[in-house]
């Protein structure tokens, strides 16, 4: 923040000034592009206003890059005229330069991944925290290429459906795993950049094929132009998002009614908080190897059961897992609530896939758990009444998807934990529901594990 404050002044100058305004500018590492006669001047300013800031100029440490003379610059300055460089990690030249460049980087990070993949859980966060590593694999080689995430499934045997990378390919709030094809998502990239740099000039043969290219990927009404931006520059995040809005409403569309309840649930508000979570044995965070590839077969609608009839009892196992999540009971109650007023907490779990809430689950995401809300109130609330407590069911579904009064409890809950260990709400919140629902997810994939007949891989 200091350092940025301190700069604050060197770019506001160099903005401003008519000889310097137009220059490709990077104030963080103090890089400028343009006609040599403009990146003179702008080191002429670096070297009057930066020794009172405290920053001066060391010439041997500076790096200059043309194909002209160079002469009117300190001979201290490291000289090149190559027609390839590499600047700031990326390269600039021809396609062979810089194909050859990006294999080289991407080449110890692949192996990294190849070789932990086996520790699941551990890989998928590491693909979050560190994507620019894999970022110029993901972006070189071809699509028909394994895609990390899917070298995880395919470790244990699982054939992936285009309609499950689909769906992995979604953020984590619309029920995917956040790892987004850059060969889709490039548009609204430069789109976006373009917009950030505020080069709109004129339309600009590239930036107008990005808009084509966007378009057609969004319906009609949501469409983007050269004058719309103009006028309303588009965040990455708002571009990206309408594509993958379109991406959830297209996978739904197609998915049959079981489909499109697992999908509206697994995308529901903190269904997905387990993913983000540290995978620490030591909190009790962490998922098995079996444990987690199981879960992401099941989140991504992925048989994880194959045979005929359940082993604990005479029940047929279907692909979703179904029974194997509903062929159990957890129930809990808990006697005291806050400020002294006694409350009764009906704790259920139940499936969106169950056939007395599959076609409303299909449509509203959350019906099976109001539905067994409104099933607990009716079989508690007179006894409670009758003992003076207050009944409150909590419920969640399967997939994540908590009831209304769950939710409302679990923020009473997280405010009075915040208050008690002075921490923000909204980091109490995020590691409530993050242990809540890993643990979840736990009980969900060892349900569906014992009852697994035959798992290939396991």
């Amino acid at each position: 923040m200091f350092f940025s404050l301190v700069l604050h002044k060197l770019v506001s100058a160099i903005a401003t000034d008519e000889d310097t305004a137009k220059l490709l500018f990077h104030a963080w590492y103090l890089v400028v592009a343009g006609p040599k006669q403009s990146v003179l001047h702008a080191l002429a300013i670096i070297q009057e206003l930066g020794p009172p800031l405290g920053l001066v100029i060391n010439p041997s440490k500076c790096e200059l890059y043309s194909q002209n003379d160079m002469s009117v610059f300190s001979s201290q300055m490291k000289q090149s005229n190559m027609p390839h460089l590499e600047i700031l990690g990326s390269p600039i030249g021809d396609t062979i330069f810089v194909l050859t460049l990006c294999l080289k980087n991407v080449h110890r990070p692949l192996n990294c991944f190849l070789r932990l993949r086996r520790l699941a859980q551990l890989t998928l966060k590491l693909l979050y925290f560190c994507y620019g590593c894999v970022a110029h694999f993901v972006k070189w080689c071809t699509w028909q290429d394994p895609h990390p995430l899917l070298l995880l499934l395919k470790d244990s045997g699982v054939d992936t459906s285009d309609d499950a990378w689909e769906q992995a390919q979604l953020s984590l709030s619309r029920g995917g795993f956040g790892l987004r094809r850059l060969s889709k998502h490039s548009p609204a990239c430069y789109i976006a950049s373009v917009c950030m740099s505020g080069l709109f000039s004129a339309p600009q043969q590239h930036l107008l094929q990005s808009i084509d290219d966007f378009n057609h990927c969004i319906p009609p009404s949501k469409a983007i132009s050269f004058e719309s931006l103009t006028n309303t520059p588009s965040s990455q995040k708002a571009l990206s998002g309408e594509l993958e809005d379109e991406l959830f409403r297209q996978i739904l569309s197609k998915s049959s009614v079981p489909d499109r309840a697992r999908l509206l649930s697994v995308s529901s508000p903190h269904a997905s908080a387990w993913l983000s979570v540290v995978p620490s044995p030591g909190l009790n965070l962490h998922l098995e190897p079996a444990e987690f590839q199981a879960a992401i077969q099941w989140w991504l609608g992925i048989g994880v059961a194959h045979g005929s009839l359940c082993p604990h009892c005479p029940h047929a196992l279907d692909p979703l897992g179904h029974h194997g999540l509903t062929c159990k009971h957890a129930d809990v109650l808990a006697t005291n609530w806050m400020l002294g007023k006694p409350a009764a907490f009906d704790f259920a779990v139940t499936s969106p896939l169950n056939s007395s809430t599959l076609h409303e689950a299909s449509v509203t995401a959350g019906s099976a758990a109001h539905a067994t809300e409104a099933r607990k109130h009716q079989a508690n609330d007179v006894k409670c009444a009758e003992l003076g407590w207050v009944s409150i069911p909590v419920v969640v579904e399967t997939y994540g998807c908590w009831g209304t009064e769950a939710k409302w409890a679990l923020s009473q809950l997280a405010s009075r934990l915040a208050m008690r260990l002075n921490s923000p709400k909204s980091t109490t919140t995020a590691s409530l529901y993050g242990r809540l629902t890993i643990t979840l997810v736990r009980a969900n994939v060892r349900a569906l594990l014992s009852r697994a007949i035959s798992l290939d891989g396991f």
